[in-house]
């Protein structure tokens, strides 16, 4: 089992895409995996042939470096390993210790005995209701899952479409979004078809959203957040950005956020206390010369952090571009680790939300802050004019700032949501 990413400690075994026989070339992709992150697909980098699969499509927390298939030589003979087992390899150990959030759950030693457990430590064992529902090996949360398209996924939740109860008509029986479109509910679904059952599902966690749920629980237990609100001036910004997408004869389309990432690398620029890191481990705060800004892009899957590297040297049009297809990769689980692990600021911008005035937002450790930006309302402000103080409607958004108090004082958050105000207000600053 490989690691595909720096904290993964075990996957679990998706479609493998090779069978027993088969040649390897550089680049074939040999197996899905699913790890901590994401789904992702397993290239191999040798030549040679597929000897024997060890561990099938479903298998479940296979700790990384546990064999999991037998490679030989190309023009090798496969026969010798039909009767080849995982006990031929050398067994499989253990997956290493979770993250400290998740220590609660194997905190008491099988060796003690569940007699003397407390209820409700017996009821959180995650593996009791799994093995009774699937009767047979244990599936990954991609086979419990019907094979459907990501814009068939996206368009399931939208319109709240049980994706389980849809017939795939694509290859394979995958799920399009015409399935999507042209699903009907079962004449039997109502209301008297669910009072048999309980009023409830339990839905297994997938790999991903434990990584979330264990790193934002770190992020609140460890890091003492502290929060700066402001609202800030858009009208000028507005006007730039539809003067700019006017005279780019299809080049490019800038979006708001866009603006938002640029001024973030500005401000990181101006405060780099703020573009810093919290390094416990060896007693030190790391503060980076680059701003890399990550943006949080929501998927079918859970919340991704596609990183737009160097931002500070970055043009408008190479950030909406960027921003774009990682975007895209992300909802498509298509990104590869180094393009989500790494950066040094967030962006959490929910301002396509027009119901969200604002928000806050919980900062990805190990960076030290993390942008929540609200939807645009127009505000009457007062104006002094010749004829006295008039009113008029100004397009404002208001910005929440997260900081992490051990690397940013009070003082330097406020600081730093001053110079990312300024420069929205003075939009022009950000072509400079």
């Amino acid at each position: 089992m490989p690691a595909l990413s720096p904290t993964m400690t075990a996957g679990n075994i998706g479609t493998w895409q090779k069978k027993a026989g088969d040649t390897i070339a550089p680049g074939d992709v040999l197996v899905e995996i699913e790890t901590d992150k994401a789904q992702m697909d397993f290239e191999f980098q040798e030549e040679g042939v597929l000897a024997k699969i060890l561990k099938d499509a479903g298998e479940k927390d296979v700790a990384v470096g546990n064999p999991i298939a037998v490679m030989i030589e190309e023009g090798g003979d496969v026969t010798p390993f039909e009767s080849f087992t995982l006990d031929d390899a050398g067994g499989e150990k253990k997956p290493a210790a979770p993250p400290k959030e998740e220590a609660s759950e194997s905190s008491e030693p099988p060796e003690t005995g569940s007699k003397t457990a407390p209820p409700p430590q017996q009821e959180s064992k995650p593996s009791s209701t799994e093995s009774e529902s699937s009767g047979g090996r244990l599936e990954t949360s991609l086979e419990r899952e019907p094979s459907a398209s990501p814009m068939a996924k996206s368009l399931a939740l939208e319109r709240g479409v049980p994706i389980n109860e849809v017939k795939g008509t694509g290859p394979r029986g995958r799920i399009t979004k015409d399935d999507i479109e042209k699903y009907q509910p079962s004449a039997g679904a109502g209301p008297s078809s669910t009072t048999a059952g309980p009023a409830f599902e339990d839905i297994p966690a997938s790999s991903m959203r434990k990584t979330i749920a264990n790193r934002l629980t770190q992020s609140v237990n460890q890091n003492p957040h502290y929060f700066v609100t402001a609202s800030v001036s858009v009208s000028k910004l507005l006007k730039l950005r539809q003067a700019l997408n006017a005279s780019a004869d299809g080049r490019y389309k800038l979006s708001v956020n866009d603006f938002l990432i640029k001024a973030c690398g500005v401000a990181c620029r101006k405060v780099p206390a703020v573009n810093s890191s919290w390094r416990g481990e060896e007693g030190t705060i790391r503060e980076h010369k680059n701003v890399d800004v990550s943006v949080a892009v929501a998927t079918p899957n859970g919340l991704m952090t596609p990183v737009v590297k160097g931002v500070e040297g970055l043009g408008l049009q190479s950030i909406s571009a960027q921003v774009k297809d990682l975007g895209k990769r992300a909802r498509d689980s298509k990104l590869k680790p180094e393009e989500y692990q790494g950066g040094t600021f967030t962006i959490s911008n929910m301002g396509m939300n027009s119901a969200v005035e604002r928000f806050t937002a919980i900062i990805n450790p190990p960076q030290a802050g993390i942008l929540a930006v609200g939807t645009t309302k127009k505000v009457a402000v007062p104006v002094e004019g010749e004829e006295g103080t008039n009113l008029e409607w100004d397009d404002q958004i208001v910005v929440t700032g997260s900081f992490d108090h051990k690397v940013v004082d009070g003082a330097v958050g406020g600081d730093w949501i001053r110079e990312f105000k300024n420069v929205i207000e003075n939009p022009l600053e950000l072509l400079l």
